[in-house]
């Protein structure tokens, strides 16, 4: 530590118009000797969304003939019948990484889905997985929009303590990692994703959001002189973590430049939404509308979605399933309770048709937005009753602009790291890289098609 002559107040704020900032931890204040401009993006842009369902797949139903054919609709993909040319469906890829005999699977399974690492056994704060495949794809995308990805969620992501044999509930609140120690928080209420997309307005009127824009404007105008001012005088590390502060704000006024600029774009008027959705299905396709309304203004490229988290205990009696899926998902081959879960896996998977079809029919560049945007769906286990993190139940949704051709099955040889499937996207996406996760190598039964 540099021991200066100057001290100040721990909880010093800086006050602009209306708003006051509190600073980080700087050096000084510890006692002496004590411990949105918008880019002309190029033609297509391209999009990226992951989109979660937790406890693996009635795999009796789902399992595919294992030669290389069209695909076979069975009553779970039946749902994406309309899209079948633009769906390739993966056999063979495993989950290594959330392998094991130590309890855990269910923290395990949905940490490595994304990020291909292995969940740290740990009840306390010092959780560690890997970067997630959609911040990779976020990171290529955060300087051209608003936002860097949205990360949503359907349950509430609020679990504190250890949810599973010295695992933290951590690793179950979210599948979205931007560095391997940072998992990044998702929203399960409308409302505030409605307002981290526009602003705290109740509606996306263009007239409302630009005078929330430019109040919201002066006020970090106010708040980065005050910053200025107050560094004069600071020890080099303690200039070095104000700076760091001042990038943080400096991003947020780039965003509300941004906005700015978007805020004339033809935007379907929408009111805010209330609060969170009486049904799955309606608070499935609110989320999905508002992650639709962010692709159209193009205020993020990206998105995560835990549609449907491990070892949740939520029911579906409104389509005859009163089962809390975590113990359904303990089937024990009963014929019954399987024939429950179909129901399910079925149900989810016209979720995921709903979505696509609004992409489908959303005019973008030379084609529709399906045309240029990837969806990864899938689970981190197949056959839930033995927590197998084997032969994932995978779906890849591509459009043409990705010369990925689908009504395909791919039968990947055995020991396939789910990975080597991730870095194939990456690399379709404009993003090759070396290694990713536990991969050993790109999954090249998906190239040059």
């Amino acid at each position: 530590m540099i021991i200066t002559k100057k001290h100040i107040p721990r909880r010093t704020i800086l006050r602009g118009i209306g708003v006051s900032l509190a600073l980080p931890l700087l050096d000084s204040m510890v006692p002496a000797f004590t411990a949105l401009r918008t880019t002309a993006a190029a033609t297509p842009i391209r999009r990226f969304g992951a989109i979660y369902v937790g406890m693996g797949m009635n795999m009796n139903i789902w399992a595919q003939p294992n030669i290389e054919k069209g695909l076979d609709l069975n009553p779970i993909l039946y749902p994406m019948k309309a899209f079948k040319d633009r769906l390739l469906v993966l056999s063979g890829l495993d989950s290594n990484e959330a392998s094991g005999i130590d309890g855990g699977q269910h923290p395990r399974m949905q940490t490595s889905w994304l990020t291909g690492a292995r969940a740290k056994r740990t009840e306390g704060t010092d959780i560690r997985a890997g970067t997630s495949l959609d911040q990779i794809v976020a990171r290529k995308f955060e300087n051209e929009t608003q936002l860097a990805s949205l990360e949503l969620a359907i349950e509430s992501t609020d679990l504190l303590g250890t949810c599973s044999l010295g695992y933290s509930c951590a690793y179950n609140n979210t599948i979205s990692w931007r560095t391997p120690t940072t998992p990044l928080p998702m929203e399960n209420n409308p409302k505030n994703v409605f307002e981290r997309l526009f602003g705290s307005s109740d509606s996306t009127d263009p007239k409302v959001r630009l005078r929330e824009i430019k109040t919201d404007h002066s006020v970090l105008d106010s708040v980065t002189e005050k910053i200025a001012s107050f560094q004069r005088g600071l020890g080099s590390r303690d200039r070095t973590r104000v700076e760091e502060y001042v990038d943080a704000i400096r991003d947020v006024e780039r965003r509300i430049q941004m906005a700015e600029e978007q805020v004339g774009r033809e935007l379907p008027v929408v009111e805010r939404p209330m609060g969170i959705p009486a049904t799955y299905e309606e608070h499935v396709k609110l989320m999905f509308d508002l992650q639709m309304l962010a692709f159209q203004t193009d205020l993020t490229r990206v998105f995560g979605f835990l549609m449907g988290r491990e070892a949740s205990v939520r029911s579906y009696p409104e389509i005859g399933v009163p089962d809390s899926h975590h113990p359904l998902s303990h089937h024990q081959n009963n014929p019954e309770k399987l024939a429950r879960q179909a129901k399910l896996n079925t149900f989810q998977m016209q979720q995921l048709a709903y979505f696509v079809e609004k992409l489908q029919a959303t005019p973008d560049g030379d084609g529709s937005m399906l045309d240029h945007t990837m969806l990864l769906y899938g689970s981190g286990m197949s056959d839930s009753n033995l927590h197998l993190p084997k032969n994932l139940p995978t779906v890849l949704v591509s459009g043409k602009g990705f010369h990925i051709k689908g009504n395909r099955h791919v039968n990947c040889p055995a020991g396939t790291p789910m990975a080597n499937l991730q870095m194939t996207m990456l690399e379709k996406l404009g993003l090759p890289v070396e290694n990713f996760g536990d991969s050993n190598g790109n999954l090249n039964l998906l190239t040059g098609i």
